[in-house]
């Protein structure tokens, strides 16, 4: 299970950037997308690429995905989704950090998900019986 981080200029580039990872990228959430400090989200991409950021983010999201690290990241680089989006594994020390706090932070308002709930048929009959 991997870590997606979110960094964008305004909320609805983010639900979008969510929507392309659900359909386009074909990656499975497990959590709802949780609002992040945008200061935080950028402290935490630049310990991951160990460079400066050129430009600073003002909403931030992230969630955990069914798919592994490697997985993600494939997918992810065949779309071309209208924010920042950051894999991260186990192997990263703000990992755990962000784990952790992804339990107390807030849903991010707006999302919902595009992908089918139930895998069972309905039936559209008018009588049953028939």
């Amino acid at each position: 299970m991997a870590l997606v981080l979110i960094r964008g200029e305004n909320n609805s580039k983010i639900l979008n950037a969510i929507a392309d990872v659900e359909r386009h990228a074909n990656l499975n959430l497990t959590t709802k997308p949780k609002k992040i400090d945008a200061k935080y989200a950028d402290k935490i991409v630049e310990n991951i690429l160990k460079a400066p950021l050129r430009t600073k983010s003002k909403v931030a999201t992230a969630f955990r995905i069914k798919e592994d690290t490697a997985t993600a990241i494939v997918q992810i680089k065949k779309i071309h989704p209208p924010a920042h989006i950051v894999v991260i594994s186990n192997d990263y020390e703000d990992y755990n950090e962000l784990n952790r706090s992804l339990n107390d932070a807030k849903v991010f308002r707006g999302y919902y998900s595009g992908k089918k709930q139930s895998t069972q048929m309905k039936d559209y009959k008018a009588n049953k019986n028939e």
